[in-house]
């Protein structure tokens, strides 16, 4: 049989998705996506009840492992597990037949790269805010021909990841990513995590096209400032402490995940 590059391309992918480095390290990584949706659940917390000095994202949530006195040697194991969680990602875009699979393999690839990446500044003590971070991103965007459009792009996007997470959380979906069943207690977690993450990364999608929409660049300021602007709609506490619980849910969702992945 003849074989072409292609082949050869797809076995090495596969030897490496099979590494046990690679998948003790895409094990880490989840382990790490539990830690910081934790911290997200309590940074949300904080925000509901008006007593907030830390941002609730992803880089907030770092910034607080790091502030600690053990928090940047913390961060190298999580830099490591992001970056191998990418890496094993990138082989399952080679290896997935299906477009949409390979689509979904390399978003989440760029997603953890980019927390490695966030998690590297922060135990190098380079780490800046993710609010600025993105109000100078949309600034630099709409200042773009069609800017605006790309904008509302990046909303509509963020709205549809949050309709995902909904779906996927209320028909079980996230069960199809376990090799085993895993127990009662995380299909709680894991549908509970996935609804109401899926809530919080909607109001996200919504302020990036409302600042589309406005002209506005400094409403697009990332999940941190969606749920300040939450805060401030009647019942916004209530709102933020069911979103807490839901942030808190898919974190212990995630240690699940770490041992019963299908990796």
């Amino acid at each position: 049989m003849i074989t072409g590059p292609n082949d050869g391309v797809q076995r090495a992918a596969h030897h490496a998705g099979d590494n046990p480095v690679i998948d003790w390290g895409a094990r880490l990584g989840y382990a790490a996506n539990g830690l910081i949706h934790l911290l997200l659940a309590w940074l949300t917390l904080q925000i509901a009840f008006g007593n907030s000095s830390g941002q609730a994202s992803q880089s907030g949530a770092l910034a607080e492992v790091a502030k600690q006195p053990w928090g940047k040697a913390l961060l190298w194991p999580v830099v490591a597990g992001f970056v191998l969680l990418a890496l094993w990602q990138i082989t399952e875009i080679i290896t997935r037949r299906k477009i949409s699979d390979k689509a979904k393999a390399g978003g989440k690839a760029v997603v953890y790269l980019a927390l490695g990446v966030t998690a590297f500044q922060f135990a190098h003590g380079s780490g800046t805010s993710s609010n600025k971070q993105t109000r100078d991103f949309t600034r630099t965007v709409m200042g773009w021909p069609g800017g605006r459009l790309i904008v509302a792009a990046i909303g509509i996007g963020i709205l549809g990841v949050a309709a995902y997470h909904v779906y996927k959380g209320w028909q079980k979906k996230f069960l199809g990513d376990l090799q085993e069943h895993p127990g009662s207690w995380a299909v709680y977690t894991g549908r509970t995590g996935y609804i109401l993450k899926g809530a919080a990364l909607s109001a996200v999608g919504v302020l990036f096209v409302i600042a589309a929409v406005r002209r506005q660049e400094d409403q697009a300021t990332g999940l941190d400032g969606a749920l300040r602007a939450l805060r401030d709609l009647p019942a916004g506490t209530v709102l933020l402490v069911l979103i807490a619980i839901g942030l808190a849910a898919y974190g212990v969702y995630s240690f699940a995940r770490a041992r019963y992945a299908r990796v």
